[in-house]
């Protein structure tokens, strides 16, 4: 699936993240996706932060991404794990996850993500993310 066929699946099938937060798929790599999640202050916690589930959501969505990538319109495909690591505060502003896929099996995928604030080069979070594949057919 390309970027345009992506977040047309995306808004469809998930209109309640994509539409809610603008969350989009900017580009289709080699490797996995790159994703991006708009600013709202509705992403904030306390300290003037963007919060921890924000950046989760967005680990989650480009992995999903990833994998649908290259599988194909999947919508049943699922997180079995998802481990985050918060390295640093995010700026508020828009953060982008670049999603490499480390492995795609015919029943789970294996992909990092790394989140930065836009316009950063540093990590403000690292997640490693497991999907199980349904069979299909």
């Amino acid at each position: 699936m390309d970027v345009v066929t992506l977040n047309t699946f995306l808004e469809t099938e998930f209109p309640q993240w994509s539409t809610s937060t603008g969350a989009s798929v900017t580009d289709v790599t080699p490797e996995g996706v790159i994703c991006r999640l708009p600013f709202n202050e509705s992403q904030l916690r306390p300290g003037g932060t963007v919060s921890g589930p924000t950046m989760m959501g967005l680990a989650d969505t480009a992995m999903y991404a990833a994998v649908l990538s290259r599988i194909g319109p999947v919508a049943l495909a699922v997180t079995t794990n998802l481990n985050i690591n918060f390295m640093r505060k995010p700026e508020p502003r828009a953060t982008t996850a670049t999603c490499r896929l480390l492995k795609l099996g015919k029943r789970l995928a294996i992909g990092d993500v790394a989140i930065v604030s836009e316009g950063d080069t540093d990590m403000v979070a690292h997640a490693t993310v497991t999907y199980s594949i349904p069979l299909q057919g």
